[in-house]
């Protein structure tokens, strides 16, 4: 049943970048409000989590390379969302989550390449097929087409990618999944609030109620992503967890009313038949 734990994760992320590009479309509110108040808002909320499950945490797991590996993993972590949130400020939806995919691309070659048990065939081609069809998806004209605002993410997350599976692996061998994410999310939280604490000062009590709702949704997400890491495999997650950009494109088209098209559509076919090989030959 390890197999629920990304497309849980998938329906749950899918709810949370819905509402995330809900309140960034409100008056007056920024991606530094928004970020400012929702790191430490996740921050809470897997606290709680912690708290409820009391998952092993010891001094000694951060010994060695452990708090080298923590700090290089949130220092990622805080660049690739704030330049997430700058991008989906300006652009659609369906777009960024198109492109978040992409980024999956790297980290599966790289994976599979320094991970032995990454290595399994029936699961690497068709999460290869299924980042590919994206790709495809976006090419037009002879070029790569992707909007100048949105470019510094993709750039950073496409090259940050690999590095920031590798580092998660390597620390879910010896770490608990929640353990492991209250450590870096106070971090983060902390991080984030030192750069935009003035811009989280400015949330009305009806945009909070958004953000805290947002945020169970993405912590618990980003939760059992990890626990997937844990027991498949990054490459065996990646494919599972791209049922999500389907997802939000679905909701984006139906809900905020953004442009279809074609080519996506047809790319995100080719994901869902990529998952079902997959499942079926392993």
């Amino acid at each position: 049943m390890n197999f629920l734990f990304p497309i849980l994760a998938a329906f749950l992320q899918t709810g949370s970048v819905v509402l995330d590009k809900t309140i960034l479309s409100f008056k007056k509110f920024d991606f530094r409000t928004y970020v400012g108040v929702s790191f430490p808002l996740s921050f809470f909320i897997t606290l709680f989590i912690f708290i409820l499950f009391r998952p092993p945490l010891s001094v000694e797991l951060f010994f060695g390379w452990s708090l080298g590996l923590i700090l290089l993993s949130c220092a990622i972590t805080i660049i690739t969302n704030v330049l997430y949130y700058r991008a989906l400020s300006f652009e659609d939806l369906s777009e960024m989550e198109t492109l978040g995919l992409l980024t999956a691309i790297p980290a599966i070659i790289f994976s599979s390449f320094i991970f032995p048990d990454e290595r399994n065939y029936y699961i690497l081609i068709p999460a290869l097929v299924s980042s590919l069809a994206i790709l495809w998806s976006h090419w037009e004209k002879r070029h790569f087409k992707i909007a100048k605002k949105t470019l510094p993410f993709f750039i950073w997350a496409f090259s940050a990618a690999p590095l920031s599976a590798a580092l998660s692996k390597v620390l879910l061998i010896s770490w608990n999944p929640i353990s492991l994410e209250v450590v870096r999310s106070g971090i983060t939280a902390l991080a984030i609030w030192l750069m935009f604490a003035k811009a989280a000062k400015r949330v009305s009590i009806r945009n909070f109620s958004l953000l805290f709702l947002t945020n169970i949704f993405t912590t618990v997400a980003w939760l059992l992503f990890y626990f997937s890491y844990q027991r498949l495999g990054i490459v065996h997650t990646a494919l599972l967890f791209s049922l999500q950009p389907f997802l939000v494109y679905a909701s984006a088209v139906l809900i905020l009313k953004e442009p279809f098209h074609w080519k996506k559509t047809i790319a995100f076919l080719v994901v869902l038949l990529s998952i079902a090989a997959a499942q079926v030959m392993s």
